[in-house]
């Protein structure tokens, strides 16, 4: 039996996983990924010429992590790596791509079987002023501190909820940086009530427990169930402070350089939307997320998905899924698997479904600061589009649904193709039209899912 070309797409957690499974089963598959090494963000490598240690690095996770690079390094002459490589497109059973090293080339390879790994990126609520600059998503200022060895300010406040926040605050500290603050817009009184859930992983649990004692330790202040107001500065100088109403209600400010924000994370789920995958509304984490069985399996034969691009359960659930896929897809080609093994995954990811629903209930989706955005807010920054540009298409225009809304106001048309302005997007709107978010639907994903260069050399088929 000829083998099945088989492409994953992603090398984080998932991917490395999916690989080796597929390597073990004598296939050899093509890794597609976007970055330079391999690691996804969690596990980013850092660059050849840098020798910082895996515990300066990954903290906690060091093992975890040294493990991963072990295997692909292992995995490296079994499979066909194709780093600092876009996938742009999907259609009629082939991955579109374009080459980023050196001079950009397209290329199309088809499948037979796609593992779309495609992790996920920071989840961000706007405010007044998060388009000056010195206001960095959680995740941008992690790769500045993992890639580069350097802080993204002098004077740094870490905003927004969630693991990542104080994960990264932790980082930031331990590098030596100085942190201002960390303000969460959770109140300690959800995470309480989340701790029958978030037993269900008490090690991780304990981990995060650790870090804000840390972070505490370092003298920097944690303010929970805060609302933020406004970062404070100007187009010429950037940011300059924020300022934000305490949990008791008094308005307060505080002086900095920098802000990095997020909400947990959002699912990277434009290719599954170009390979035609169903998705379904998520009411844990008030987003909408590809369809998939327990294995893996999305609702196009040949295509399924794997880790944070479908449900963001951590690194751990993630290199299982990514196995569970490797395993499904070959199960479906004839291969024979061993099904005390799958049932196994299976059973290791019902924990951690339970712990990302604890940290959904702990740390929630603030979507009431989307309905009291003011006018001039700036929601998309790509194109500038503010609050009451797309309160003014809902209540002068019509525009009820996401992709309408799109069409009358540029919202979500820009570089980011929606990735960081639509989830609060469509909160104005439900707010504007007085009805669930989940009525107003989602963005369409448009290839290419991001900026292509102009100048390519098209390769041979």
């Amino acid at each position: 039996m000829a083998q099945p070309r088989v492409i994953i797409v992603g090398a984080g957690p998932a991917g490395v996983r999916c690989a080796e499974a597929f390597v073990a089963a004598g296939v050899r598959p093509t890794v597609i990924d976007e970055g330079r090494r391999d690691g996804g963000q969690i596990y980013r490598r850092q660059p050849v010429n840098f020798s910082r240690s895996y515990t300066t690095l990954y903290g906690t996770e060091a093992g975890r992590a040294q493990a991963l690079h072990a295997c692909f390094d292992q995995l490296r002459e079994q499979i066909d790596y194709l780093p600092q490589t876009l996938v742009w497109n999907i259609s009629e059973g082939n991955v579109h791509l374009m080459h980023q090293d050196g001079t950009p080339r397209a290329a199309s390879l088809p499948y037979d079987i796609l593992v779309l790994c495609t992790g996920a990126t920071d989840r961000l609520m706007p405010m007044p002023g998060w388009e000056y600059a010195g206001t960095y998503s959680l995740g941008a200022a992690q790769i500045a501190l993992k890639s580069q060895a350097v802080a993204v300010g002098r004077n740094i406040v870490f905003l927004g909820s969630g693991p990542l926040l104080y994960l990264v605050a932790s980082q930031y500290i331990k590098a030596g940086a100085q942190v201002a603050a960390v303000l969460d817009t959770s109140p300690l009184v959800l995470q309480w009530r989340a701790l029958p859930k978030l037993l269900s992983r008490p090690w991780l649990l304990f981990k995060g427990m650790a870090l804000l004692k840390a972070i505490r330790r370092a003298g920097v202040p944690v303010l929970r169930g805060i609302t933020p107001l406004q970062i404070t500065g100007d187009p010429d100088n950037g940011v300059q402070g924020v300022r934000y109403r305490s949990a008791q209600g008094v308005e307060k400010s505080l002086d900095c350089d920098t802000v990095a924000m997020g909400y947990h994370l959002r699912a990277e789920t434009q290719l599954a939307d170009l390979a035609r995958c169903e998705f379904s509304f998520d009411t844990a984490s008030q987003q909408w997320l590809p369809q998939v069985d327990a294995h893996g399996r999305s609702s196009v034969a040949g295509v399924y998905l794997a880790g944070d691009g479908v449900r963001i359960r951590g690194a751990d659930a993630a290199e299982n899924a990514g196995r569970l896929a490797a395993l499904a897809a070959l199960a479906d080609h004839g291969n024979a698997v061993v099904p005390a093994q799958v049932a196994q995954l299976c059973r290791q990811q019902l924990p951690m479904e339970r712990f990302r629903l604890g940290l959904l209930q702990a740390f929630p989706w603030p979507a009431a600061q989307a309905a009291s955005l003011p006018d001039h807010a700036v929601v998309c920054r790509c194109e500038g589009i503010t609050a009451g540009e797309l309160r003014a298409v809902v209540n002068l225009k019509g525009a009820r649904e996401a992709n309408r809304a799109k069409a009358f106001s540029r919202v979500g048309m820009g570089r980011c193709q929606g990735r960081y302005c639509g989830h609060a997007g469509a909160e104005v709107i439900a707010a504007a039209v007085v009805c669930p978010v989940v009525e107003v639907g989602r963005l369409r994903t448009q290839a290419p899912v991001k900026p292509l260069a102009f100048k390519i050399v098209e390769e041979p088929q």
